[in-house]
């Protein structure tokens, strides 16, 4: 059963012509499915107010729609959000008579410039996500898994559950598990992908885990529930931002920014920027308010939400 995550952005409320409505707060997950081949859609509820769960949409998927009613700041932000993820595939949906020649100086150089163009037709839209899910290879393996954590609650009866997205590696019923960042561990009781019983789940798999010896509000979103012992966290990194062409506000110190990483959208400062630093990749030192769990070499986002109509400055790799 491949799986497809898929952000999309736009009107709120475009993906519920798409598929079924599931979990909602800030950020709300639609299910499609045909026979075996699994679409989890991913809307940002509370964009754009804030400018987390667009973040959390993305960094959710591996495709986007991105529906455009109006060339806007939102518009623009969706873009450079799409850009530093690396969202490669999707697809852009025109509406209220924009035209294709409006949009093409603003995501030239972007993924978005790699997209397919496609009328406004729900049906057409959920064939073509179906068509996409179907090739999505699923790889079973022996390499430790690792889910991020979205969401987590009692269930009567059954304990304590999270809901997530594997990023690496398998996970199968009964391994023993690390939570991260913290010191807990839990084991999984069980295994559902798009509420079917299974006995594992693989990259790109939308799980709910059941968990033993541990209780729902021990775990909180942006934490990993992992059996690899080569992540690391840390709330302390030194690299270099590499910043979007649109930023222009230099990095100082004591700039209040946000990181996001997996699930973890988590606040800190720069300690310091490199004297001669160059302003569009500048080396800084950032420490945050609590740890985040990561992988050597991982991307994340950097956010600055005080700069008005864009709040995405670039990437740094964590190390």
């Amino acid at each position: 059963m491949p799986n497809l995550n898929v952000a999309v952005l736009g009107p709120h409320g475009y993906a519920k012509n798409i598929g079924k409505a599931g979990t909602e707060s800030d950020i709300t997950f639609y299910n499609l499915k045909k026979g075996e081949d699994t679409v989890t859609i991913i809307e940002p509820s509370r964009y754009p107010e804030r400018v987390a769960p667009l973040y959390y949409a993305v960094a959710m998927s591996q495709s986007a729609i991105l529906v455009v009613d109006a060339i806007t700041p939102e518009f623009g932000e969706c873009v450079v959000m799409l850009d530093c993820a690396g969202i490669k595939s999707g697809y852009v949906i025109l509406r209220n008579y924009i035209d294709k020649s409006q949009i093409d100086p603003l995501i030239k150089g972007t993924v978005i410039e790699n997209y397919t163009f496609m009328e406004d037709d729900s049906i057409v839209l959920r064939e073509s996500l179906l068509a996409a899910a179907s090739k999505v290879e699923r790889v079973v393996s022996d390499i430790p898994g690792t889910v991020m954590v979205d969401h987590h609650f009692n269930v009567k009866g059954i304990g304590t559950v999270i809901l997530g997205g594997v990023v690496k590696g398998t996970i199968r019923t009964h391994d023993s598990v690390r939570v991260l960042p913290g010191e807990r561990t839990a084991q999984i009781r069980s295994i559902q992908r798009h509420d079917d019983d299974c006995t594992d789940a693989v990259p790109y798999d939308r799980v709910g885990l059941a968990l033993k010896n541990i209780t729902a509000d021990e775990i909180d979103r942006g934490q990993v529930v992992t059996t690899d012992d080569s992540i690391k966290t840390g709330d302390s990194f030194k690299g270099r931002i590499k910043v979007v062409k649109y930023w222009n506000t230099p990095m100082k110190d004591s700039m209040v920014i946000h990181i996001g990483h997996w699930m973890s959208y988590v606040s800190g400062k720069i300690d310091s920027v490199t004297d001669g630093s160059d302003p569009k990749n500048p080396e800084v030192q950032i420490s945050l308010e609590k740890e985040i769990a990561y992988f050597p070499g991982d991307k994340a986002i950097v956010h600055h939400l005080d700069a008005g109509k864009l709040r995405v400055v670039g990437t740094i790799v964590l190390e």
